[in-house]
């Protein structure tokens, strides 16, 4: 069954809203993907959805409340109005509250979805299949998948706002077991076009690990220098600020929370300049410059809807610069309106290098190419657990010398950045744990001292 253009959905939506104060979302996604094992594709498909948020603002004793309905493929848009208002008028006074943002009318609002398709992926699987044949040759298995995903958000307002945004995604991850199954290797590339993602690099690389991995070696439990990879280094810093959050800081409750109360903006959290920041417009890592949100939270508010959304300093010059809040806790608080942004980018300004590099100044230590599992420990410090994975190698004098067992480790991201000793170049990057979340960074390689080697762990 074919759905009604989104464009149409927002207009029929503010029709049945009869002009009262209204947000329509009409979110169309299209994925595509490709998944392979045991070298060779296994399985293909493509999967398209929509989703219908609406949102209604509605005077309650004692102020305004917003209610939302959310639905999704075909709605009926009296219905979904009914619904949002009979959210808001059994709601209490909504404490985000505030006007609703004025209209900017995008030229393209009437424009349909971005479609994903599957003879996108013709270019990288011809250099899978390449890398699937050099694999069988050489004892190597490689799985993994490559995905597209072209996420169109169509966002309307009573205020005579209309947005559009299309937001393409492709991400390739690609794991190499030893055909005796003793060594493991993940590597992965993240953009916007399939075509353009960096296979032959990530087999490379992998192919390198697995010949490292040919001597295996045991380490125990301690603190060692290590290496973190772009990759490793997004984990941590999307978990950082993650916890970012303004209301919950001065409700001393997160690592940002000031002793005796308020937050700790303003305070040096690095010896060196870090520059932690998210912007809608950077090269290559470009997002959706306005925000669309289905539910009010601490940080983020449906009345702030259609906002445009520029460059935010989460760290400057190694300083704490800002956290989220939304318009209505801003003002509160006497903070900057900072909403999210759905790109996160480190750097250091002067700071050149690979990871290779960074190796290769590490008289003893460990290259850690990707976490998981990691979670939260404790708030007050950001203090994470989690587990090393698919290739930790032991370096000495430069040289990796090959691969030990998997650790559980205990690190606060905040505390990482005020032990770094060199920083690299900074590069697209995928987190392991958090890039399915998160999938537009930038980030350097790391060389930390005394990373936090809780327990070894019998993990593969």
């Amino acid at each position: 069954m074919s759905l009604p253009s989104a464009h149409e959905v927002v207009e029929r939506v503010l029709d049945a809203s009869r002009a009262e104060p209204t947000v329509v979302i009409v979110e169309d996604s299209d994925q595509s993907e490709v998944r392979f094992a045991r070298n060779t594709t296994t399985t293909n498909g493509r999967r398209r959805d929509r989703r219908v948020v609406v949102v209604r603002v509605c005077p309650v004793d004692g102020g305004v409340a917003a209610g939302v309905a959310i639905g999704s493929g075909d709605v009926d848009p009296a219905e979904m109005v009914a619904a949002a208002t009979a959210d808001a008028q059994s709601s209490p006074p909504s404490p985000d509250a505030a006007p609703l943002v004025d209209g900017t009318v995008d030229q393209d609002f009437d424009a349909e979805p971005g479609q994903a398709d599957l003879s996108a992926f013709e270019p990288i699987l011809d250099r899978l299949g390449a890398a699937f044949d050099a694999a069988a040759a050489s004892a190597r298995v490689l799985s993994g998948f490559v995905e597209h995903q072209l996420d169109t958000t169509y966002l309307g307002s009573s205020t005579g706002l209309r947005r559009r945004h299309v937001q393409p995604t492709a991400i390739v991850q690609l794991v190499a077991r030893s055909a005796d199954g003793t060594g493991s290797a993940w590597a992965a590339d993240a953009g916007a076009d399939p075509a353009a993602l960096d296979v032959d690099a990530l087999d490379a690389a992998v192919t390198a690990r697995l010949g490292w991995a040919q001597r295996r070696l045991s380490i125990p439990a301690g603190r060692y220098e290590v290496v973190l990879p772009p990759d490793a280094v997004a984990d941590f810093m999307i978990e950082l600020v993650n916890a970012a959050n303004g209301q919950d800081a001065e409700e001393g409750r997160t690592v940002f929370s000031a002793p005796g109360g308020g937050t700790r903006i303003g305070e040096q959290l690095s010896a060196l300049p870090f520059h932690l920041y998210s912007d809608p417009g950077a090269a290559g890592l470009e997002c959706a410059p306005f925000l669309a949100v289905a539910a009010s939270s601490a940080e983020a508010s449906v009345f702030d809807n259609g906002v445009e959304l520029g460059p935010t300093d989460w760290v400057a010059d190694g300083r704490l610069a800002n956290l989220r809040y939304h318009r209505a806790g801003a003002a509160r608080s006497g903070a900057r309106f900072a909403p999210p942004v759905d790109n996160l980018l480190l750097e250091l300004d002067g700071a050149a290098g690979t990871t290779d590099d960074l190796v290769a100044h590490l008289d003893r230590g460990l290259l850690l190419t990707c976490l998981w599992y990691i979670r939260e420990v404790d708030p007050k410090t950001l203090l994470l657990t989690g587990l090393t994975r698919d290739g930790v190698y032991l370096v000495e004098r430069g040289e990796v010398v090959g691969a030990v067992n998997n650790c559980r480790f205990n690190e606060s991201p905040v505390d990482l950045l005020g032990r770094v000793d060199e920083v690299g170049t900074s590069r697209r990057a995928l987190g392991r744990e958090f890039g399915e979340w998160l999938c537009r960074t930038q980030m350097p390689p790391l060389r930390v001292h005394e990373f936090n080697m809780s327990s070894t762990s019998e993990a593969s």
